[in-house]
């Protein structure tokens, strides 16, 4: 059976997700992946007002979709991260307060467990978002940050998320972590050491997203053969990398999205680099069999082509694995 297709609604938070439940199904998606912020879903009306969750699930269906995870990159991003005024854009105000970095990230924390309580009420088993991280600033080697330094930042990392997670195991609800520059993990190897930090405790694992590998240099597909047992959601995301040379390289060069001289972009689903038939293979031969939830983003198309064409391209590009050998037929 095909994989459900969704959309990641964060994107779209500047519309009612009644208006963009109606595009999305009329663009042809299975259901909704909800972003915690805009009106599409809202943790402490989930837990306080009665009927709530009821009440998102009935708008969904009014336009035959579903619901299979919320997302909450802005919160989560605040539980680890060296706290500035870039922060207070993208978080609630009960969790900003009065901005002072460890009033902010300890708020952050409590808004990353009772998401895990709204998810048990919603019926979802499966909230992405980001960790943040107090080392992503050490990036580049110099000056030198020692291996006390960084294995500091990964102590950190555990010593927040653990009773983040602890909560988690307690609704019985995954967090996937979107590997993704600006996170304790971003690459392969910083993905097994983030495992590490956590004990390599179930409850975290990841939200598989190609788009922020490719560019970067690193085996996108490899980390799926790496981590088949810890991918517990599935983003199609596509972008496009220049393999001569730029005049703003993978760090970007301070340029905005869609300047000429970047070296990559993010682009609608087919239109990039990113392979992905060995992507749904890898998929298959890990037993994945969530969503494949489009986040699209392309700073050069309008974004309802976009989406549309997007939802087209993950139908055909997916597949059920084989239930048995091509050659079956041929054995005694």
């Amino acid at each position: 059976m095909a994989r459900p297709v969704t959309l990641f609604t964060g994107q779209w938070a500047d519309l009612t997700l009644e208006d963009l439940a109606k595009k999305a199904a009329a663009w042809g998606y299975d259901g909704l992946e909800l972003a915690c912020w805009g009106d599409h879903f809202d943790v402490q009306k989930a837990l306080h007002e009665e009927g709530y969750c009821a009440g998102r699930h009935a708008l969904l269906a009014k336009y035959g979709l579903k619901v299979y995870a919320i997302s909450t990159h802005l919160v989560g991003q605040a539980v680890c991260d060296r706290i500035d005024e870039r922060h207070k854009a993208i978080l609630p105000a009960h969790v900003w307060g009065d901005g002072q970095p460890e009033g902010v990230r300890q708020r952050a924390a409590k808004e990353m467990m009772d998401t895990a309580r709204a998810a048990k009420r919603l019926g979802v088993k499966v909230v992405n978002g980001f960790t943040g991280s107090s080392i992503w600033h050490l990036l580049y080697g110099f000056p030198p940050a020692s291996g006390a330094l960084i294995q500091a930042g990964f102590d950190d990392f555990a010593a927040r998320w653990n009773p983040i997670l602890d909560v988690f195991d307690e609704m019985g609800v995954l967090f996937g972590l979107e590997v993704h520059p600006a996170e304790i993990a971003f690459d392969i190897a910083s993905a097994d050491r983030a495992l590490e930090a956590v004990g390599h405790r179930k409850t975290f694992g990841f939200n598989y997203d190609p788009s922020h590998f490719g560019y970067q240099g690193v085996d996108y597909v490899k980390f799926i053969h790496r981590f088949a047992d810890r991918i517990y959601h599935v983003h199609m995301k596509d972008v496009w990398w220049s393999n001569d040379g730029t005049e703003a390289g993978v760090f970007g060069g301070h340029t905005d999205f869609g300047d000429v001289r970047r070296q990559w972009d993010f682009r609608s689903l087919g239109r990039g680099n990113i392979d992905f038939e060995e992507i749904i293979r890898a998929l298959n031969r890990s037993g994945y069999a969530g969503p494949l939830s489009v986040e699209w983003e392309d700073i050069g198309m309008d974004r309802e082509h976009g989406a549309e064409e997007a939802c087209d391209f993950v139908r055909s590009v997916d597949f059920p694995p084989s239930g048995r050998a091509f050659d079956a037929a041929f054995s005694k």
